[in-house]
């Protein structure tokens, strides 16, 4: 297929160069210098408030920076087209606003996983110094009538959500009691879009393709497949399709509606649609619902979160009452709602710089009668991944992109080039923050976000602790984060199939007495290898290989092998199989 045209300078920098247009011609917003972070210019104005970060791929304009204001976002963190943004730029957009005064922050997420991950990685960086942070996740998707392991996805409803939490925040509210009133409201919130093209990433060809004279109901914001396709309809006709599946009550994902209910309408532009095409459109919505003897309180019509140049529209409705609809008419300056900026842009100061960096591998770490055990063990399980690199890439070749091998390869490398010139510190906690660090920058992925999620949820228990007891204490928090920010659990043909085994044994730790530990932790590994070897006859249910068809994965899963072979090194570098 043809790659589209577009007017463009370059497809390495139209996003950096989207988002310097989008800050200078609004006065109210300031790039975070380093990162594709921008944020409230006042930001000295949230001191004593909630702060309320949100983000995702571009590719999705206004959203999500035209939705920072008063009574709005605090900030956004920017990633590539349709791509998560990096954990590291979504710290520095979370101390940002610490530093600025707010008792807090609150995330706002999309339900898609590269965003939960990167997010929540940030979010445990952020709490491990001492910034409250909370994380709420928006899943509207009204498309699939089954439930799946992934979820429902976050699509055009977050913007409600955007404004809601914001009008919250900026009264007063705290963290907590936000967090509580709108995961009550998101659950009376649905989406549903429709496509009569694809769009196409800027460079690359177009996402999909769609016959002439077609049209998909039910897909993603970054073209992802819907529930099926038919023959394009009038406006009146599409729509009442639309909204007919949104609240099908045999649809595990509809929205429950009855006649006398009061909405809130968004009828979203995706990209391309005709502005007289949406005025139609949105008259259908009206009267479809109008018919249904639904109230429609508000409409919102117009480009809030689209998916680049995609012929199509989505609808979100939310269910609504007088407190939500207070909140929802509470004023913002957020120029997507829209608002606009009567400050000059010429003269003004459109930039700021970033906070210190605080990343922790770049002190010096006073050694301890532990380092030496502890350099030990990490150079053993660097030299056992290393073995593997081939064994891993061949089983990921079946369900992956065939990289497991290299991944781990390359976060081996790092703390082995770490090593070399540092020291390794005595406490155990500083050691896992440091080594959170070297994964999350060199191993990339899910994978990386994953280890990371897991040393970074580890540290606490850790600091000024180092009994087999605490270690216990450790691997159990890393894997409730995994499984937390994840989604997955054991049996979905994961990590955590080789990983939950382990921890369940080395739970004995804290009971039992000193002599026992290597025998638990011998025992620890043999359960990890066996639930390793397991995943072979297991279906996959989240991660990349989801996606591939189940007799095509007659291997073990390679993240499971990697994290037995991880436990084996571990036992065999403290002593454990020899004579």
């Amino acid at each position: 297929m043809e790659v589209q045209k577009k007017l463009l300078n370059s497809v390495d920098s139209c996003v950096d160069e989207a988002l310097c247009g989008t800050v200078r011609s609004h006065g109210a917003l300031a790039l975070l210098r380093g990162h594709r972070v921008v944020l409230r210019s006042d930001l000295g104005n949230l001191k004593g408030k909630v702060a309320l970060l949100s983000g995702g791929g571009s590719g999705h304009e206004p959203a999500h920076a035209g939705y920072i204001g008063v009574g709005m976002l605090s900030g956004v963190v920017a990633g590539g087209v349709f791509a998560s943004p990096p954990p590291a730029s979504i710290l520095a957009a979370i101390l940002s606003l610490w530093q600025a005064g707010a008792t807090g922050v609150l995330l706002v997420v999309k339900n898609y996983t590269g965003d939960r991950l990167n997010f929540g990685l940030a979010a445990e960086q952020a709490r491990a110094q001492g910034v409250p942070v909370n994380m709420l996740i928006v899943a509207d998707d009204c498309a699939f009538s089954q439930s799946t392991k992934a979820g429902r996805r976050g699509l055009c409803g977050t913007v409600f959500v955007h404004k809601l939490v914001g009008a919250m925040a900026e009264e007063g509210m705290l963290l907590d009691t936000i967090v509580s009133r709108v995961n009550e409201i998101t659950k009376v919130i649905g989406t549903l879009g429709v496509s009569l093209s694809p769009c196409s990433v800027p460079g690359c060809a177009p996402s999909f393709q769609l016959p002439p004279g077609e049209m998909e109901l039910g897909l993603g914001i970054h073209g992802e497949p819907g529930i099926r396709r038919s023959k394009v309809a009038s406006a009146d006709e599409v729509v009442k399709i639309m909204i007919d599946h949104m609240t099908d009550p045999s649809s595990q994902s509809h929205l429950p509606m009855k006649s006398g209910d009061i909405v809130v309408l968004c009828v979203n532009n995706l990209g391309a649609l005709s502005c007289l095409e949406m005025a139609v459109v949105t008259r259908s919505a009206i009267n479809c619902l109008e018919d249904r003897g639904i109230v429609v309180a508000r409409v919102m019509s117009g480009s809030f979160m689209t998916s680049l140049e995609m012929a199509g529209m989505s609808l979100s409705i939310m269910k609504t009452d007088q407190e939500i609809l207070r909140l929802f008419d509470a004023k913002t300056s957020a120029p997507a709602w829209p608002n606009l900026s009567s400050e000059s842009v010429s003269g003004r100061k459109w930039s700021v710089d970033p906070p210190p960096q605080t990343g922790s591998h770049k002190f010096t770490h006073s050694p301890g009668p532990l380092s030496g055990v502890m350099q030990t063990v990490l150079e053993a399980v660097c030299d056992s991944l290393l073995q593997k690199q081939e064994e891993l890439n061949m089983l990921d070749r079946a369900a992956g992109d065939g990289d497991c091998g290299n991944t781990h390869a390359s976060a081996a490398k790092a703390i082995q080039e770490w090593l070399q010139s540092h020291t390794v510190p005595g406490c155990p906690g500083q050691l896992l923050t440091i080594l959170a660090t070297v994964v999350q920058e060199t191993m990339g992925g899910s994978s990386g976000a994953l280890y990371s999620i897991f040393l970074t949820a580890a540290v606490r228990p850790l600091m000024g602790e180092s009994d087999a007891a605490a270690w216990a204490k450790a691997v159990h928090a890393g894997t409730e984060a995994i499984k937390r920010y994840g989604g997955a659990e054991p049996g979905d043909r994961t990590m955590l199939d080789a990983l939950c085994p382990a921890v369940e044994e080395l739970q004995r730790l804290l009971s039992s007495p000193p002599a026992g530990a290597m025998a638990i932790l011998q025992a620890a590994v043999e359960r990890a290898e066996a639930g390793a070897d397991s995943t072979r006859s297991l279906s996959a249910k989240a991660g990349r290989a989801s996606y591939v068809a189940t007799q095509h994965q007659t291997q073990p899963d390679p993240g499971a092998v990697a994290v037995a072979a991880i436990l084996r090194a571990v036992f065999e570098a403290l002593g454990g199989g020899c004579p």
